[in-house]
């Protein structure tokens, strides 16, 4: 049986691949698993059924069988332990590998998503001049260490795996990604992760418009 994804039928980002389904998207792709799609209305995320699926009312859900998961990282941490490519086999590379999948979410992406609602939200508030170049110091500095840490390393581990998944589609996320072309390596690397054929795919199949 093929997993089920939710996306958005009509996406806010407007196919560019920052909706958070995407994530599980390219994960599948480089996994080889296929998939079908289940398209939902905004409307449709606030009803029962989906919050049933979805308790928060947002996108991905993903099914498979009797199993639902929601949150990108659990869901890409199950693909990763039931399918082989997206984690390391030695056990304490694995355990860095999950560490850095920790550190997109809860490190990295937050002052990013932070600055991103500011910015679409706050710009005509007589504050937003002054606040601003404290929440870009706060993207810059978590961009700063993630450079340094990565310096000329190929992928955040010895290997590609969830991790880098998740990391490159957090710092390709508009917010974000003005402020990581500063840092030469994190430039390169996003480069690479849109480079993979799985990502290419995965982004190809996001004018998919039907839901299942």
């Amino acid at each position: 049986m093929k997993p089920i994804l939710t996306g958005f039928r009509n996406s806010p980002d407007r196919g560019r691949g920052h909706a958070r389904d995407f994530r599980v998207r390219w994960a599948l792709e480089e996994v080889g698993q296929p998939y079908d799609l289940k398209l939902v209305t905004f409307a449709e995320m606030k009803e029962a059924a989906y919050k049933a699926e979805q308790p928060f009312g947002q996108i991905p859900a993903y099914i498979e069988g009797d199993l639902t998961l929601f949150e990108t990282g659990a869901i890409l941490f199950h693909i990763a332990e039931t399918h082989a490519g997206l984690f390391p086999v030695e056990a304490h590379a694995r355990a860095r590998v999950i560490t850095w999948m920790f550190s997109a979410l809860n490190t990295v992406e937050p002052p990013i998503v932070e600055r991103e609602a500011f910015l679409l939200l706050e710009k005509e508030k007589p504050y937003f001049n002054d606040r601003l170049p404290l929440l870009e110091e706060r993207v810059r500095k978590r961009l700063s260490d993630l450079s340094s840490r990565l310096a000329a390393r190929e992928w955040l581990e010895d290997q590609f795996s969830a991790a880098d998944i998740l990391m490159i589609t957090v710092l390709r996320r508009p917010a974000g990604a003005q402020l990581a072309s500063q840092f030469p390596n994190l430039a390169a690397y996003v480069l690479r992760g849109e480079s993979r054929p799985a990502f290419k795919r995965a982004f190809e199949s996001q004018q998919l418009r039907e839901p299942v």
